[in-house]
């Protein structure tokens, strides 16, 4: 068994040269002489199971960098359930059918949120899929196929109707024995707008947050610009982009089945499950690209989407005010959301995009 893993999912494309990794240029240097030139300044920290990197134009103060960093490390003690011993969510999982668990309030925001997606999706997005997450163990050196019965046994505990909330106490218990919270699936997301709020509380006006590929525009480029963000091309192994996004304070969050995966047996399983089925989706899709203003939405949304399937969460979509999406297909052709493609230049000519009929 082979475990391989794609490093980016998205590329920020800030000098005339597009190249496919994070690279910065200088602010335009006629601000005027009330604003400050600065060079752009980037650091970054292994937070959430990925690298966070924070590019700071303007202001690029320490203490900024390290209220980010802190409020992001703060996030992963309450709501990490891999690779630790204790956490919010780890407590609420071991009460499951006993008790309700205090939690502080931007966890129990989350779990809110979390359940308000997993409703939305009518459970093709489900925060209680924990006990299907830790059985497959994709993206980890144990990651293997389970066997039909312990599939079976594990999507008996995934329901998200299930998860009860005492808003008043901002308490919160899984109602049976077994069940899983599991917030990997929004925690990057909910992470990059709160940087986004820290950064406005400081007042900056300019800035790139990368989760690992959940890239947060802030702001604007110091001229009135547009941030070019590269949509990555989930056949290339060399982190290739197919396409450039223009966007002023929106994140761009993609899922794909080249994200995280494992080989068993000659066939390729990723880390995108169905939490109806208990396994990898199949659907013809390779990735979808999420265009919003929350990165925690997007987050939720690209997910979701992708389990929905082409159809299906295309219409989701559309139905939804402020989002835009890019879905590709295995045989490499693009169907965009209908205001998509007026912020998309396609790079990449082999690629087609088509009306979804």
């Amino acid at each position: 068994m082979k475990y391989l893993k794609s490093l980016m999912l998205v590329a920020v494309l800030l000098t005339t040269g597009c190249q496919a990794k994070e690279q910065v240029e200088t602010p335009n240097q006629n601000l005027g002489t009330e604003q400050k030139n600065y060079e752009p300044v980037s650091q970054n920290k292994y937070l959430l199971g990925t690298i966070v990197t924070i590019t700071l134009y303007d202001n690029p103060e320490q203490e900024i960098f390290d209220e980010i960093f802190n409020a992001i490390e703060q996030i992963e003690k309450e709501m990490t359930i891999n690779n630790a011993t204790t956490s919010e969510v780890i407590s609420i999982n071991q009460q499951a059918g006993v008790d309700y668990v205090p939690v502080s309030k931007q966890t129990f925001d989350v779990i809110k949120a979390g359940v308000y997606y997993s409703q939305l999706g009518n459970g093709s997005f489900d925060i209680t899929v924990g006990p299907l997450v830790k059985l497959w163990e994709i993206g980890f050196e144990d990651a293997h196929v389970p066997n039909s019965d312990e599939i079976a046994q594990s999507l008996t505990h995934i329901d998200y109707h299930k998860v009860l909330l005492d808003e008043e106490n901002y308490a919160v218990k899984l109602e049976d024995k077994g069940m899983q919270l599991d917030l990997g699936g929004i925690a990057k997301g909910y992470a990059a707008d709160v940087a986004a709020q820290i950064l406005k509380e400081h007042g900056n006006k300019q800035a790139i947050i990368n989760l690992g590929g959940n890239v947060y525009a802030y702001g604007e480029k110091a001229n009135g610009d547009s941030f070019r963000i590269g949509v990555q091309n989930p056949f290339s192994p060399r982190g290739d982009y197919l396409g450039i996004l223009s966007v002023k304070d929106k994140t761009v969050v993609t899922s794909g089945t080249y994200e995280r995966y494992f080989q068993q047996d000659g066939k390729i399983y990723h880390h995108i499950l169905d939490p109806k089925t208990g396994y990898p989706v199949e659907n013809n899709l390779k990735s979808v690209t999420i265009v919003t203003k929350s990165s925690m939405s997007a987050d939720a949304l690209s997910t979701m989407s992708f389990v929905l399937g082409l159809d299906e969460g295309m219409k989701l979509i559309e139905s939804l005010s402020d989002v835009e999406a890019l879905f590709i297909t295995d045989d490499q052709k693009l169907y965009a959301s209908s205001g998509f493609l007026a912020n998309f230049e396609l790079t990449d000519t082999s690629f087609v995009i088509e009306t979804l009929k």
